[in-house]
């Protein structure tokens, strides 16, 4: 078996840079040549968009029902492989009823990890099931998060969750940090959050990454494209950041 990363990137608040940093890092690690898988698991579909994959065909929605094999649901974008979702995937909570159900996206991507370097999972705003086999199934977690009090709030509910998993389901999970995203170093607001979120941090055995990801006006013009940030403007300061960020987290990814 390969060495491949799963990489989870979570806040169940929206709005705060999940999918803009999941198709991010996904282009950063594709430009080096490696092989990336990116899951959509928000009924938005917002990744699957984004990453320019067909709404038509089979989805992870599919898959976890088992409706289909999980390669039967991979789908060849000009950037990277994607699994995309769609709403249907919001009746998972009710659908997914088994004994395992927190286990079935780790089961379902042991084969893939043979085929890809970096998987990535996109979760949706909230704490459920999806989440939940997230977790389970990566080896790391990035928190983006902006600096926003109700922002901070969405980490500290995230924290005991986490930690739950950890303890009982995945104790190779690793919290790699909290990335500040929409950040501006003239308002006063975003240092007093950085200085809180580094105490919930410090609470999840991981502190705030020193990169902080700016407003920038090309991460929301990318997704129009097709195109992660990184490759529609790569010389934005915030595609500057993320590469730094990439490099700093998976130097063996970016070489």
């Amino acid at each position: 078996m390969t060495d491949c990363k799963t990489i989870v990137v979570t806040n169940q608040k929206g709005g705060v840079g999940k999918t803009t940093t999941c198709a991010a890092l996904a282009g950063i690690f594709r430009n080096r040549g490696k092989r990336v898988l990116c899951i959509d698991l928000d009924p938005q579909g917002n990744l699957s968009f984004s990453l320019g994959a067909e709404d038509s065909g089979y989805t992870i929605h599919d898959a976890m029902k088992g409706n289909c094999g999980i390669a039967a649901a991979i789908k060849h974008t000009r950037g990277c492989d994607v699994i995309s979702s769609n709403i249907l995937l919001s009746g998972s909570e009710l659908e997914l009823t088994g004994s395992d159900r927190e286990f079935i996206l780790k089961k379902l991507l042991i084969p893939l990890h043979n085929i890809y370097d970096v998987i990535i999972l996109d979760t949706p705003p909230a704490l459920s099931i999806l989440t939940i086999n997230a977790y389970i199934a990566a080896n790391d977690l990035i928190i983006p998060m902006t600096p926003e009090i109700l922002s901070l709030q969405g980490i500290a509910q995230l924290r005991d969750t986490i930690l739950a998993v950890k303890r009982f389901y995945n104790k190779n999970l690793r919290t790699r940090g909290i990335l500040l995203t929409k950040y501006n170093s003239r308002f006063q607001l975003s240092a007093e959050v950085a200085e809180m979120a580094s105490v919930v941090a410090g609470q999840l055995d991981t502190s705030v990454f020193d990169i902080k990801i700016p407003m920038c006006i090309a991460a929301a013009e990318a997704p129009a494209h097709g195109m992660t940030i990184t490759e529609y403007s790569p010389r934005c300061s915030a595609s500057r950041e993320y590469t730094k960020l990439a490099a700093f987290l998976y130097p063996e990814l970016c070489s």
